[in-house]
């Protein structure tokens, strides 16, 4: 269906409840959904089952399918390296290895930077943004023409919010601090810090925390405080730096092999994609209701926080800046979508700041003063 069109009817805010009684996913009743055949996918995650908001979004999305569906599509789920190793989501879906994934586009950042436009980039859009700009903008329509290429279709799956700023060992001043410093971050965030002198890693979630207790890390990004505390990384590292100036809107995905996806009976797509808004909207929902618990409970065990100097900021935002024109200039998939997301960007920006930032200020520093 057109995602305009499906937008208008389901509405962003569409609950479990709501969407049970929708009529028009593609029969009239139960009677006539027990014609419809049987169908058994395999959907392999890209995050171990420690990480339970993102997992069991993904959970979500496959109960939510089999109840719009009386049971007749099952989709079985597989953690990372259970099935599939967590980096390995994009080539087992368009080898059809499995039948669909929920990862991350900027995992796949060295095969073709515009796979990163998918998730997050510095400096890039919030989660409200993404939304705005995927749901509401040119941002889907342009992402599933690239994904097309690579036998996908994709939908959003879950945002984390903008994340924290990473743990470090020792504190960060100045620029000068980045020289050498050898911190796990993929995509663009890599480019960036790479580009000020830092010696970016690739790690999976698992492998951070002995990189960090071992001394083999000086510091890592993972997602924000509910996710950072479970995986420990307060007990290696002291400074927790914030904003994720290279996540300000982390967005996960949902990857459906291409040729599978047009076997489905048209009903069993609109369910998934129902299902895929529902979880969407529901990760973030999550992370917001955790993370301010989770932050207290850190700084309680003695974590210190610390913003990211702006001299760093300003620096990085030149950085990224750089890496972008240089990209566009050589790959057009990277041009086209960028173009679009920093034009709506800039529109966004105005509103935002105007209506929602500062309000927000207010909240947040001077309502009870």
């Amino acid at each position: 269906m057109q995602r305009r069109q499906f937008v208008k009817y389901v509405g962003l805010g569409l609950t479990a409840a709501g969407a049970a009684t929708l009529p028009s996913l593609g029969w009239a009743s139960r009677a006539s959904s027990r014609e419809m055949p049987s169908i058994e996918w395999h959907l392999a995650s890209s995050v171990p089952q420690s990480l339970d908001i993102i997992y069991k979004t993904a959970c979500g999305l496959a109960k939510r399918v089999a109840d719009l569906t009386d049971g007749k599509f099952i989709i079985h789920l597989s953690a990372a390296g259970e099935k599939i190793p967590a980096y390995g989501v994009l080539d087992a879906i368009r080898q059809n290895t499995v039948e669909c994934g929920h990862t991350c586009g900027y995992y796949y950042h060295d095969e073709n930077k515009a796979f990163s436009l998918d998730t997050a980039i510095p400096f890039g859009l919030s989660a409200r943004q993404m939304n705005a700009w995927c749901y509401d903008g040119d941002g889907l329509t342009l992402l599933r023409e690239f994904f097309a290429k690579f036998n996908i279709v994709n939908f959003p799956g879950g945002n984390s919010g903008t994340q924290m700023g990473g743990w470090f060992r020792k504190e960060i001043k100045s620029p000068a601090d980045l020289r050498n410093l050898r911190i796990r971050i993929p995509g663009f965030g890599a480019e960036v810090l790479r580009s000020m002198k830092a010696a970016p890693q690739m790690l999976p979630g698992g492998d951070i925390y002995p990189a960090l207790k071992s001394g083999k890390l000086d510091a890592a990004e993972w997602v924000g405080p509910y996710d950072d505390e479970k995986l420990g990384f307060d007990k290696v590292a002291k400074y927790y730096y914030y904003p994720a100036w290279w996540e300000p809107g982390p967005m996960f995905s949902f990857y459906v092999n291409k040729t599978q996806w047009e076997r489905l009976p048209g009903p069993y797509q609109a369910a998934f994609d129902v299902a895929a808004v529902e979880a969407n909207m529901s990760m973030i929902a999550s992370y917001d209701a955790r993370n301010p618990q989770a932050i207290r409970r850190l700084i309680q065990k003695g974590v210190e926080l610390r913003r990211y100097p702006d001299a760093i900021l300003k620096a990085a935002y030149r950085a990224a800046q750089k890496i972008y024109a240089a990209e566009s200039a050589v790959n057009e998939d990277f041009k086209k979508i960028y173009a679009s997301m920093r034009a709506f960007q800039k529109d966004s920006n105005f509103w935002m700041g105007l209506a929602e930032s500062s309000m927000s200020n207010f909240m947040q520093t001077g309502a009870d003063a």
